[in-house]
């Protein structure tokens, strides 16, 4: 990512404020936290895309891993070292969640190609299946364990905020982040099984 988020020649103001909005993010902040992963987001974003369209994935890929970036950004933002400057860590973050994301994309493509042709039309077909429907999902994320079914229902389907579900289960917000993708990760394991 070595020419993301340059642009219009506001790189140290950017790099001033994303540092403030950091720190005040990290005394309680939400506003300023929430501004900073707006801006980072519609920085990042066009990077990211230019980086996976060489690597020949799409918009859908790239917004994927804009927002593992995001997650990742909030997962490890107490490895930020405020005396540094933010930008070449934010970079370094998105940089390696793009190639993450290539590189499972690759092996699952490469996985794809070495199968038989009588396997593709299953695939095909189970990839143009329709999502399930809300009584479908919510009979899906029943059969996970308790935690991860409260993280899942209230994020997944009520669309309550990390916040919002983890004052209503009395979880962390990052016990929530973790139940939610071992929960998104037991539904993904079981549709393949399927």
């Amino acid at each position: 990512m070595e020419h993301e988020a340059a642009g219009t020649g506001d790189a140290a103001p950017r790099e001033r404020r994303w540092s403030a909005l950091m720190i005040a993010a990290r005394e309680g902040d939400r506003a300023a936290y929430a501004r900073l992963l707006a801006e980072v987001a519609e920085a990042l974003r066009p990077a990211i895309r230019a980086r996976l369209a060489r690597l020949g994935f799409d918009a859908a890929h790239a917004e994927d891993a804009l927002q593992e970036t995001l997650i990742a950004l909030h997962e490890k933002g107490g490895t930020w070292d405020g005396r540094r400057p933010i930008t070449p860590w934010i970079r370094a973050i998105a940089r390696h969640k793009a190639l993450d994301l290539a590189r499972r994309l690759g092996r699952a493509r490469a996985r794809t190609a070495a199968a038989p042709v009588e396997d593709w039309a299953e695939r095909i077909a189970a990839e143009e299946a329709a999502p399930p429907a809300p009584a479908e999902a919510a009979h899906l994320v029943a059969a996970l364990p308790r935690r991860e079914r409260g993280v899942v229902s209230a994020l997944g389907l009520e669309g309550l905020t990390v916040a919002a579900a983890a004052m209503r289960l009395g979880m962390s917000e990052g016990a929530v982040r973790v139940a939610f993708h071992r929960g998104l990760a037991r539904l993904r394991a079981r549709a393949e099984r399927a």
